[in-house]
């Protein structure tokens, strides 16, 4: 049976969940019907009319892209700019368009992580950690039952504590319920206060996986009436946020960490502040537009923080404390391509997925 775009879009949003987009961005599906069958998945860093053209003659009729081509609500759709070109020629030839943006820049193997592969970089760890992305669950189980419920909830993804798997927490302690006439209890009597053995159980897990980890507890509990409640934790999520640090294997100077860093990014051009005299060991890097996490970077410790799109006075607040390099947007988030069809080779194996070979940079160089 052949894959839908909800089968590919849902396995995407496996790998960055939708929730963790920013409140500006329009990630997600953003034309095409969810229920077609895909005859090829082409993917893209941009999707411009050109790449739809491209779409059209390797018979794709899904474009995966990073950057979503409709950020603004339109009221018109005549052809008047390349968005609504792009979208007329998408949707005239029945293609989908899925972009897949801040949500993957905010994920732990996402756009960050592909820079610091390429740059050599160990001992990753978020930048800005995100917060309220992280819930408690607690619930009451009996104690022969417990051991159940636990895996169950694990195996519907609580219990993931960075690079340690099942994790969770309990006390074993008494229970009282007294089942009304119109129950039909597990245990004990209707009108008679019952006494068991319970224990309670804690476990951590992401928003993303809520719905599925309470599912997990309601068809694994022994009960009929279910005891349990969520809160909402300001811990941070090491798993998600903006940026990322990580260290180089060995300290480089500053001039030969910016050629490396030319090199493996494959860029024209890196706009840099004045070279410090110590070497380069701790690297903050940030895919796309950086600038924000600048401060952070340096509250960090980094010794050079590798962004894109910083303006003119930005680059003064390095104020001697970090290297500043600024490779360029595209450039910093090109190799994002190589992410995604390693991710979609992987999980849909027999499936035709091909680079958009449309360079849609729009920046060029001397």
């Amino acid at each position: 049976m052949a894959a839908t775009i909800k089968d590919i879009t849902g396995k995407l949003e496996q790998l960055a969940p939708g929730i963790y987009q920013e409140e500006y961005d329009n990630s997600g599906l953003i034309t095409g019907n969810s229920v077609t069958s895909v005859t090829g998945i082409l993917v893209t860093l941009d999707c411009t009319e050109a790449v739809v053209e491209e779409a059209i003659q390797q018979n794709c009729n899904l474009i995966v892209a990073h950057h979503p081509i409709l950020f603004k609500g339109i009221k018109k759709l005549t052809g008047q700019n390349y968005v609504e070109r792009t979208l007329l020629k998408a949707i005239q030839n029945n293609i989908a368009i899925y972009a897949i943006h801040t949500n993957l820049d905010n994920v732990h193997m996402g756009v960050n992580r592909k820079i610091a592969e390429r740059i050599g970089l160990t001992n990753l760890k978020v930048l800005l950690p995100r917060p309220h992305t992280l819930l408690k669950l607690v619930t009451f189980v009996p104690q022969d039952h417990a051991e159940n419920v636990r895996n169950h909830l694990y195996a519907a993804g609580a219990g993931q504590i960075g690079n340690y798997k099942n994790c969770s927490f309990s006390i074993i302690g008494e229970g009282t319920f007294m089942p009304t006439e119109a129950a039909k209890p597990f245990l004990g009597t209707q009108n008679k206060v019952e006494r068991t053995s319970e224990v309670r159980v804690e476990v951590i897990l992401s928003v993303p996986v809520r719905d599925k980890v309470l599912n997990a507890l309601k068809n694994s509990h022994p009960y009929e009436e279910v005891a349990y409640y969520l809160s909402s934790l300001e811990n941070d999520n090491q798993e998600v946020g903006s940026g990322m640090m990580g260290e180089l294997t060995e300290p480089m100077d500053a001039m030969a960490f910016l050629q490396h860093l030319k090199k493996q990014m494959n860029t024209g051009c890196v706009r840099y502040t004045t070279p410090p005299q110590k070497a380069i060991k701790k690297v903050a890097i940030c895919g796309g537009s950086g600038s924000f996490l600048l401060n952070k970077a340096i509250a960090k410790g980094a010794d050079a923080f590798v962004s894109a799109d910083f303006k003119y006075h930005e680059f003064f607040d390095a104020d001697g404390k970090i290297l500043i390099a600024d490779i360029g947007h595209y450039e910093s988030e090109q190799y994002t391509k190589d992410l995604l069809i390693a991710f979609l080779q992987e999980n849909f194996p027999t499936f035709a997925i091909s680079f958009s070979k449309v360079v849609t940079n729009p920046i060029c160089y001397l």
